[in-house]
């Protein structure tokens, strides 16, 4: 039980990593709040993670013993953001973990100047400034606990760039960026931030994940097709499973990393290492 009494506060929380995350730290004893939008988003060309998929990650979590919280919230949202966080907050008392994973792949698929000012403002202010404004709802509660871990999903697209994605490339190095300036930010006081770069990670069913399906429809990859065309360039031959993100974060999220701030930890079985 390596988080038994700690709270965890999880974005993007109705599907995919989110939920991978939600059940693996229910696994190790935590309590969840679990944040999600659980709706579509216009502009964003696919179904976001709905309110009966929230709930089925609550049901999960909950047959492993956690406490959970669950509440609709837009990252976009700070008013809401803190509201959720600070209910959080009086039930449990206390908030251990952020795993800012809200996240939209799409719009995308064009070159850069195609891209509209609308498209563009919506992946940052979701991708980018999304894990911002969690993290301001967090961090006074974080600072006056002396203690917590935050735990920034960017993606390879944090470190490389990718042809046709110039916003979601931009947000995720962002990300990255984010999280070296806010670990110098709490490192006085005890506030650890990472960021955790995942590969191409597979659309799991059980966890209904449909991001890198997504990213294939952007770049004109026949669905069908898609997890061969993304193994082609995995030097482990492998793609990611959901499970393997959320066991790093389980030991970002543990006394296992307490001196690890400010670090890029990639799962991605190479990739980037080429």
């Amino acid at each position: 039980m390596r988080l038994a009494g700690r709270t965890a506060v999880i974005t993007g929380a109705a599907r995919g990593i989110g939920r991978s995350c939600a059940l693996v730290f229910a696994e190790q004893g935590a309590d969840l709040v679990l944040l999600d939008i659980g709706d579509d988003v216009p502009g964003v060309p696919y179904p976001l993670g709905s309110v009966s998929q929230l709930a089925h990650t609550a049901e999960l979590c909950g047959a492993q013993g956690a406490s959970v919280l669950t509440r609709q919230v837009d990252v976009r949202d700070l008013g809401a953001l803190q509201g959720a966080v600070d209910e959080a907050h009086e039930r449990f008392g206390r908030i251990d973990v952020l795993v800012n994973n809200a996240g939209i792949a799409a719009p995308s698929g064009k070159t850069a100047h195609e891209i509209t000012e609308d498209e563009w403002q919506l992946m940052i202010d979701i991708d980018l400034s999304g894990a911002w404004r969690a993290t301001k709802a967090v961090g006074r509660i974080m600072t006056d606990q002396r203690t917590g871990s935050i735990i920034n999903i960017a993606s390879t697209a944090g470190q490389v760039g990718y042809r046709h994605f110039a916003g979601y490339v931009a947000a995720k190095h962002g990300v990255i960026g984010l999280t070296k300036a806010t670990a110098l930010d709490y490192a006085p006081m005890k506030v650890r931030v990472n960021a955790l770069c995942p590969g191409s990670v597979r659309d799991d069913a059980l966890m209904e994940g449909r991001m890198l399906s997504e990213i294939a429809r952007s770049l004109d990859v026949p669905v069908a097709e898609h997890e061969e065309t993304f193994l082609q360039s995995q030097p482990m031959n492998a793609l990611i499973e959901p499970e393997d993100v959320a066991s790093a974060a389980l030991w970002l999220a543990s006394d296992e990393s307490r001196h690890v701030t400010g670090s890029v930890v990639t799962v991605d079985g190479g990739f980037t290492a080429r």
